[in-house]
């Protein structure tokens, strides 16, 4: 009867287990990132933010095919008139620019500097917050000490000025923009990973390889760091989001790519200000593809930080 009774209460905490995400029915536990995948699939919030994403990085990388005309041919200038620009017509989906350009392909197009700048700008800010964070969370003491009020200071700075002044130091280009977006994101990166690795460094796990006699660059390296980065991936994702819009606030301010021609958001929304009046749609178009994209990728990321924190498990 005890045998039995015990039998009942463990199946019933097992598919209690199972409803609420933690263990698949009929089977032992499972990884962390088992568990969160079989949670995203189930998360909407997540499949509309992947399919955003995903139609983002497809058509940054298939430009060239989707684009139905060269984005800088001024094919239709000849029909430009004062207080009067050509809307939607057949071939051109979304009508022609004030410079008788296609704004469809462009806009196909600008999505490819707008990836590449968010890619790259993450990628800079991630490695050199990580390695501070590294430095922190490993050693602890006067390097935490000199390294964390390091980054108070970049953090006392708004992210946005501070990104303006180092464009504007480094000169106009699209180097100098991803390093000034990759600067504003470096303390976020290494406060996350420091704050993790504090954590992890004091587990039993951490603390036994310790007393066993493994060297603390081995534990450091082997074991704390590889268990305290996926906050740093989920915060990766939601900085994707900041950098574009960075990256397209520091266009729209005539700080981005020298090369005006070029089709970018950012700089498309700045050059629509002069006819808003005669033609609004071309400054609504690029808004509303940041506005997109930055959604994607922050319901991407929230969903990731939701699936992989116990304290939302449910």
């Amino acid at each position: 009867m005890t045998a039995s009774l015990g039998d009942r209460r463990r199946e019933r905490i097992d598919a209690l287990a199972a409803r609420a995400g933690a263990l698949p029915e009929g089977d032992g536990g499972v990884s962390l990132v088992k568990s969160a995948f079989r949670r995203l699939r189930r998360n909407p919030v997540f499949l509309i933010g992947a399919v955003i994403v995903v139609v983002f990085l497809l058509v940054a990388l298939f430009a060239p095919w989707l684009a139905p005309r060269d984005p800088y041919a001024q094919s239709l200038l000849s029909e430009v008139r004062q207080g009067s620009i050509p809307g939607s017509r057949e071939g051109y989906p979304l009508g022609v620019d004030q410079l008788g350009r296609d704004l469809f392909s462009r806009l196909i197009y600008g999505s490819r500097q707008s990836l590449l700048i968010g890619v790259v700008s993450t990628v800079l800010g991630a490695v050199a917050g990580m390695m501070l964070g590294v430095l922190a969370g490993a050693f602890g003491g006067l390097v935490d000490t000199l390294v964390m009020r390091f980054v108070d200071i970049i953090l006392s700075v708004p992210g946005l000025l501070m990104a303006i002044s180092i464009s504007v130091l480094l000169g106009q280009n699209q180097v100098s923009l991803m390093i000034a977006i990759a600067v504003t994101q470096i303390p976020l990166f290494a406060r996350l990973l420091r704050g993790s690795m504090l954590v992890q460094r004091d587990r039993d796990y951490a603390v036994a390889a310790q007393a066993l006699g493994v060297r603390r660059r081995n534990v450091v390296l082997g074991h704390v760091l590889p268990n305290s980065l996926s906050p740093v991936i989920v915060q990766a994702t939601l900085s994707l989001a900041t950098a574009i819009i960075e990256a397209a606030a520091l266009s729209f301010l005539g700080l981005g790519d020298p090369d005006i021609s070029r089709p970018e958001w950012g700089a498309m929304l700045a050059s629509a200000q002069s006819v808003l009046s005669v033609r609004a749609e071309l400054a609504i178009y690029p808004a509303l593809c940041i506005i997109v994209v930055a959604l994607g990728f922050t319901l991407v990321g929230e969903s990731l930080r939701e699936a992989l924190d116990p304290k939302f498990r449910r």
